[in-house]
C-alpha cells in the first residue's frame, strides 16, 4: 500500500458525485476511508475541493487528510500510469528478437524458394534452440534451408549425414582404440564436441535413413527435459550435457515412395518442430532456373518448369498416372545440360525417363512423361503416332494448367 493516496472528484454519467484514487479505487462519501477510526471523506468538503479545482491526499501513516492541488493529483495519477506501462512492456531482448525475426526474410538466399511464413518460423525455432525437422520430397531444398539458417545466424555449425553411416555409435559417441604405448583409450566422436558448443547449429541430414541405433542414441539428446548424451551403458558412465542454445536441424523423407527410409518412431518425431518444405509451382521453378542460369534462353527455362510442374499437378490428382514427380534438383540439372547444349528431349532422356517405369507400353508412366516432354519441346522428334498429345492437352485444360505459347 502506498503511503500517500491522491483522490480526485467528479460526476459520473448518472450525475453521481464520485471519489477515485490514483490506483482506480473508488471511495464512499461521508464514511471513513479505511473503516472506523480513519479520516472521513465528507461530501461537502470534497465538493468544495472539486469546485476549487483541487483534490485530497490521504497520508496513510499519520491518518491525515488534506487538500492538494490538481497538478499534484495529476502527477500522482501519471506516475502510476507510467509504472503500469513499464510493467507491461516486453524486455529489450525480446523486442530485439521479435524485430530480427520480422525482418529476417531479407537474410534468405534468393536461390532458396521458401515462403516468408516458413522462413520466419524456421528462424524463430533456431533462435529458440528448438529441434527442427525439415520434411518434404527429395530435391525440394531441405538441406539448403538448413544450411541457410547457419549463414543467416552466423553460428558455429556441424554436419552429420546419418544416412551414410553404418556405425551410429562411432559417429555419435566414439570408438575405443588400442596401441602398445597408450593401451586402450577412448576417442570421442565429433558429435560429442558439437553438442558441447554453445549456440551451435547441428545438421542431422537424412535422419529417416539412419540406423535405428542412431535414433535410440539421440532420444535423450533431443529430449528437452534431459539433453544429455551417455557415452556408455554401464553404471556410472559419464554423460555429456548439451550446451545452451544448441539447435538440431534434421532432414527426412517421409512417404511410401522412399523405400530405403525407415519409419520414424513417434516419440522421436515428438521431439521435433516439423517444417514441411513445399514443391515449387511453375513460376517459382522458372524464377529459380533464371537465377541459376540467366543466360539460358527463357523459353527453354519455361519448358523445363512447365514439364516439372505438370508432373506435380498429375501427382496431386486422385488417380495419378505416374508414381512420382520430377524434383527441383532434377530440373536444375536439366537446365545445366541445356546450358551445355543439350535439347529438352535429350535432357529428359538421361535425367527424367529413367525415373519412370516403361512397363505397359503406351499406357506406361514413361510414355505419359514423354508426352509431356513432346508437348513442351515443340518438335516432332518423337513419333506422334506413339503418343496421344491431344489427351495430355485435355488433361491440363481440365486442371487449369497454363501452357507455354
Amino acid at each position: 500500500m502506498a503511503d500517500l493516496i491522491y483522490i480526485t472528484f467528479g460526476y459520473d454519467t448518472s450525475d453521481k458525485f464520485t471519489a477515485v484514487d490514483q490506483f482506480g479505487n473508488s471511495y464512499a462519501l461521508n464514511k471513513p476511508i479505511w473503516g472506523d477510526g480513519t479520516a472521513t471523506l465528507w461530501i461537502n468538503t470534497c465538493k468544495g475541493a472539486h469546485a476549487a479545482g483541487s483534490g485530497m491526499c490521504y497520508d496513510v501513516p499519520t491518518d491525515n487528510l488534506f487538500k492538494v492541488s490538481a497538478a499534484e493529483c495529476k502527477a500522482a495519477f501519471n506516475q502510476v500510469h507510467r509504472e503500469k506501462e513499464d510493467a507491461s512492456e516486453l524486455p529489450v531482448e525480446q523486442m530485439e528478437l521479435m524485430k530480427f525475426i520480422d525482418t529476417s526474410y531479407d537474410l534468405k538466399p534468393e536461390i532458396l524458394k521458401m515462403d516468408q511464413l516458413r522462413w520466419k518460423y524456421l528462424i524463430r525455432s533456431a533462435m529458440r534452440g528448438k529441434n527442427i525437422m525439415m520434411t518434404g520430397p527429395a530435391g525440394c531444398g531441405k538441406t539448403m534451408a538448413a544450411k541457410s539458417i547457419v549463414n543467416a545466424l552466423e553460428r558455429p555449425d556441424f554436419y552429420f549425414n546419418l544416412g551414410a553411416t553404418q556405425d551410429p555409435r562411432a559417429t555419435l559417441i566414439g570408438n575405443t582404440h588400442f596401441n602398445k604405448e597408450e593401451g586402450t583409450y577412448f576417442s570421442e566422436a565429433l558429435f560429442v564436441q558439437a553438442i558441447q558448443t554453445e549456440n551451435a547449429v547441428i545438421l542431422l541430414d537424412e535422419l529417416s535413413r539412419a540406423h535405428p541405433e542412431a535414433h535410440n542414441i539421440l532420444m535423450t539428446v533431443l529430449d528437452e527435459g534431459q539433453r544429455y548424451l551417455r557415452l556408455d551403458e554401464k553404471d556410472g558412465a559419464p554423460t555429456i550435457k548439451v550446451a545452451p542454445g544448441v539447435t538440431f536441424i534434421a532432414t527426412a523423407n517421409i512417404g511410401n515412395e522412399y523405400t530405403a527410409t525407415r519409419v520414424l518412431d513417434r516419440a522421436l518425431l515428438d521431439r521435433f518442430t516439423i517444417i514441411e518444405m513445399e514443391t515449387l509451382n511453375a513460376d517459382d521453378e522458372r524464377d529459380l532456373l533464371a537465377y541459376l542460369y540467366p543466360q539460358l534462353d527463357s523459353e527453354l527455362r519455361s519448358a523445363i518448369a512447365e514439364v516439372v510442374a505438370a508432373t506435380r499437378i498429375e501427382m496431386a490428382t486422385t488417380s495419378p498416372r505416374i508414381s512420382t514427380h520430377v524434383s527441383t534438383r532434377a530440373s536444375v540439372e536439366m537446365a545445366g545440360l541445356m546450358y551445355d547444349g543439350f535439347n529438352l528431349e535429350e535432357a529428359a532422356e538421361v535425367l527424367i525417363y529413367p525415373q519412370y517405369d516403361a512397363a505397359g507400353g503406351l499406357d506406361s508412366e514413361r510414355t505419359f512423361v514423354k508426352q509431356l516432354v513432346q508437348k513442351y519441346a515443340g518438335s516432332q522428334a518423337i513419333d506422334e503416332d506413339l503418343f496421344d498429345v491431344d489427351g495430355v492437352e485435355s488433361t491440363f485444360q481440365k486442371t487449369n494448367f497454363t501452357t507455354v505459347s
